[in-house]
């Protein structure tokens, strides 16, 4: 099962900050090979896996996992295609970090058989929605690692996963770098505003007749909370059975009362949100402080990972600076472009 998401978008260069950021991963990786281990043992949902040397071949069947194993300086045997039309599923905050030969693009269910003819030594299942059964059925090629128990199928935090990949791989410190590179960006975003501290914030969005917000445990609702801002009650208590959404009825969006209004979309997609008919009835629509996600900048969000967060950053940065500095007069560029600015 997939999580619901459906951004694509174009491909710019990246930033000077963000290059830098790449350019270091890509240093570290390079400059420290994988070192043999003797024993390494990760617990997990499905009980768990024994590694008895560094893998070499690893397939990445989570959405979103290809952008982690990337950071890290491990070039994925074959990944798993989400959504839109990213080059071989590698997204413009992961590209900079691919070598040749490109991964084999896997689409659609896991292949079973077209996994094992890859002839991995490490199966990254985490985020993948895979049966046990299927599960079972790979195990018998690859150790098949999972999200750590207690943890939503599509639950893992993009710092968890850096980690458990990490020592997976035997790069735990690799994983600690690029972390800690992420943080550095979020810390200088939050020292830049101050303000921002506790202000109330919602990534919601509209999307065949649907309308909804994302939750606190949701990769929307983290980069929220990295910036100092609360994701309201009203959502969580709404929070659908999958845990990362909650459905709202279009009679009563007061869920998405907050200082921040955050529209995830995709190509299509505004003529709905605009149309909405108790929206203009909002604080943050009456006061300017809707702000618009492109489709690209929604997929990075959406992604959720150590690389995508940073680059949604610096994209919507200008934006929630605008929305949340505190005149209505000031206008977000961002809904101005896509004609809901009120």
């Amino acid at each position: 099962m997939m999580r619901p998401s459906r951004f694509p978008g174009p491909r710019p260069d990246p930033a000077p900050g963000r290059r830098a950021l790449l350019a270091g991963l890509a240093a570290a990786a390079i400059a420290r090979p994988a070192a043999a281990a003797t024993e390494i043992r990760l617990d997990d949902a499905f009980g768990g896996i024994v590694l008895t040397k560094i893998p070499e071949r690893v397939v990445s069947l989570g959405f979103t996992t290809h952008d982690t194993l990337l950071a890290l300086g491990v070039q994925p045997v074959a990944v798993r295609h989400w959504f839109g039309d990213a080059p071989g599923g590698i997204w413009p905050w992961a590209q900079p970090l691919l070598q040749r030969p490109a991964p084999v693009l896997l689409n659609g269910d896991v292949s079973v058989e077209r996994v094992a003819e890859l002839r991995p030594d490490l199966i990254v299942g985490i985020g993948s929605g895979i049966t046990p059964e299927i599960h079972a059925t790979l195990s018998k090629f690859a150790p098949v690692l999972m999200h750590e128990r207690g943890q939503a199928t599509y639950g893992t935090p993009w710092d968890s996963l850096a980690r458990r990949l990490g020592q997976a791989l035997g790069r735990a410190p690799e994983a600690e770098a690029a972390i800690a590179a992420a943080r550095r960006s979020f810390a200088a975003a939050r020292a830049r505003h101050p303000g921002w501290a506790g202000r109330s914030a919602v990534a919601a969005y509209s999307f065949g007749g649907e309308t909804g917000a994302f939750t606190r445990s949701d990769t929307r609702g983290r980069f929220l909370a990295e910036l100092g801002l609360v994701v309201p009650e009203a959502v969580e208590q709404r929070r659908a059975p999958q845990g990362f959404y909650a459905r709202l009825s279009p009679e009563d969006l007061s869920p998405l009362e907050a200082d921040l209004l955050i529209w995830i979309s995709a190509s299509g997609q505004m003529a709905e949100i605009a149309a909405l008919p108790l929206r203009r009835l909002l604080r943050a629509h009456r006061e300017g402080r809707e702000v618009v996600a492109t489709a690209l900048v929604s997929a990075a969000l959406s992604f959720g990972s150590v690389l995508s967060l940073p680059f949604a950053l610096e994209a919507l940065e200008p934006e929630l600076a605008a929305a949340l500095d505190g005149d209505p007069a000031t206008v977000v560029p961002s809904a101005r472009a896509t004609g809901i600015a009120p």
